[in-house]
């Protein structure tokens, strides 16, 4: 059985790798205005993005939205700003690097849409972003791709 998880984490990776490459975000014709989302997104708040790359293709055929990715406002992360210069404040969870922290920027020409959970007071909304920033780091499991992947295969006879 360990040689067939190897396989299978071999397989996965390398569809990973296919499904994820970039595409080109400035073909997109509608993009957002990264200073108002920041002025409006409280933490807690779940940002919507449509992507552009092949698996956000896939999600949208599957799910039948116009969204395919979604990542957590959480406010300022104070320890990941000195790594690439830029503010991170949102955390999500990418195929192939796992839960992450990322600035808003990152999102700057996709369209976007903001949920705003109901019902959520102050401390759940603190409760909600420790969860999810104590995760980052975690894996994705890459073994979600090879499902995914035997539906978008036709059934054999």
């Amino acid at each position: 059985m360990a040689g067939l998880d190897t396989a299978l984490d071999w397989l996965a990776t390398r569809m990973t790798s296919h499904v994820t490459c970039p595409a080109d975000p400035t073909k997109t014709p509608t993009h957002s205005d990264v200073d108002q989302l920041r002025r409006t997104l409280r933490p807690g708040d779940v940002l919507l993005v449509d992507g552009c790359d092949r698996i956000s293709a896939a999600i949208r055929y599957f799910t039948q939205s116009s969204w395919s990715h979604a990542a957590m406002f959480v406010g300022e992360i104070a320890e990941t700003r000195a790594s690439d210069g830029l503010v991170h404040d949102l955390v999500e969870m990418n195929l192939g690097e796992g839960c992450v922290s990322a600035p808003l920027e990152k999102y700057r020409l996709y369209p976007t849409r903001i949920c705003r959970p109901a019902g959520l007071n102050d401390a759940d909304r603190r409760a909600v972003v420790a969860y999810l920033m104590n995760r980052i780091g975690l894996q994705y499991d890459t073994r979600n791709v090879v499902d995914l992947a035997r539906y978008m295969l036709p059934a054999l006879p």
